[in-house]
């Protein structure tokens, strides 16, 4: 048999994934116990996903097994053993503020739980392709000492940086800089997962994500930004931007988008390569921007505040420069642009509240 395995099967990416992969493998087998909700409360209940994968595809085994014990995973290892061709690790806790609270269980899930799946990858089924999905928040705060510019509604590059026609590539520095306790526990599992590529010579990816995003986010305030926008743009539920006057810009990447990018490196995989993964220059905005888009798309005015506070950490101004993945896959492209992605957000969002849509 041919099996794919994904880790966080019930999340964005993981359950993007299963979609992707389940008419490509015999078998999708998905981890996931539902964690989000724990981190996130009702608005990070991912069940409703997890359910419609289940009734989507027919090939779907679900697991509810935790990540951060082995004695969980190690009998699904031992079960499917090499048969097991590609793993998809997207199990995550995703949030700067909620990782400052419990900060044994963000590294736990993060950090311990990624090198359960390695360990269990070497010893169970070496020869699959291992892919991570890392963040641009392993470069800490490091980007917020670029040269920025602050314009009408975002912040952008100095025009002359070298950053400025293609955005931030992978040899910009992960070291000293501040990069809240999410970051670095995931800096801890993106080195990692280089490590097993480069030292064991298992055929490891990382990428790192900027904003990702698709109608199957079960955004919080705490984490999804645009899902959680376009939920209190829809709902009337009141918003609050946090810091940079609203016009911090992060880039956003459908998930239908990244998966790609990851079927593209299974093709062909490069031990231990790293990646940054994001809209880039082709999909990006403020959250001023992203507001008055999601204002359009819905016909409603956004309740909204202002906190003079930022998040720990957080990026002033971040576009992923992907000229690197381009170079080594050209056949992939981007599919969905901002405006597309935040439809699609709001389609879903709106059929799942029951609310007629404009």
């Amino acid at each position: 048999m041919n099996i794919a395995l994904v880790t966080g099967s019930a999340g964005l990416i993981g359950s993007e994934s299963v979609a992707f992969l389940a008419d490509k493998f015999d078998l999708v087998i998905g981890i996931d116990n539902n964690l989000r909700q724990y981190f996130f409360g009702a608005d990070g209940n991912t069940e409703w996903n997890r359910n419609r994968i289940e009734e989507a595809f027919g090939n779907y085994k679900h697991y509810a097994a935790d990540i951060r014990e082995v004695s969980q995973l190690e009998p699904i290892f031992k079960e499917y053993g090499t048969d097991i061709k590609m793993i998809i690790h997207a199990a995550a806790q995703p949030s700067h503020d909620w990782a400052a609270r419990e900060p044994f269980t963000d590294f736990g899930v993060n950090a311990v739980g990624t090198l359960n799946m390695l360990e269990m990858t070497r010893l169970h089924a070496p020869e699959a392709v291992f892919i991570f999905t890392s963040t641009n928040k392993v470069y800490g705060d490091n980007p917020n000492y670029l040269p920025l510019v602050e314009l009408e509604t975002r912040w952008e590059i100095d025009e002359n940086h070298p950053y400025f026609t293609n955005g931030i590539d992978e040899n910009h520095s992960i070291d000293h800089t501040k990069h809240s306790i999410f970051g670095a526990s995931k800096v801890a599992a993106d080195i990692m997962v280089q490590e097993y590529g480069r030292y064991f010579g298992m055929k490891t990816g990382v990428f790192r994500g900027g904003c990702l995003t698709g109608p199957n986010h079960s955004g919080a305030q705490l984490h999804g930004f645009l899902a959680y926008l376009m939920k209190c743009a829809i709902t009337g539920t009141h918003y609050t931007i946090f810091g940079y006057k609203g016009k911090q810009v992060r880039d956003n990447i459908h998930s239908h988008d990244l998966v790609n990018m990851f079927w593209h490196f299974y093709q062909n995989p490069r031990p231990g390569e790293v990646y940054n993964a994001g809209g880039g220059r082709f999909a990006n905005c403020s959250m001023l921007e992203a507001i008055a888009l999601c204002e359009q798309i819905t016909g409603n005015k956004l309740s909204y505040s202002y906190s003079e506070t930022n998040r720990i950490g957080d990026h002033i101004w971040y576009v992923s420069d992907l000229s690197k993945f381009k170079s080594h896959y050209p056949d992939w492209n981007w599919e969905y642009g901002l405006t597309e992605t935040l439809t699609q957000i709001h389609d879903g969002i709106a059929s799942r509240l029951g609310v007629k849509t404009v």
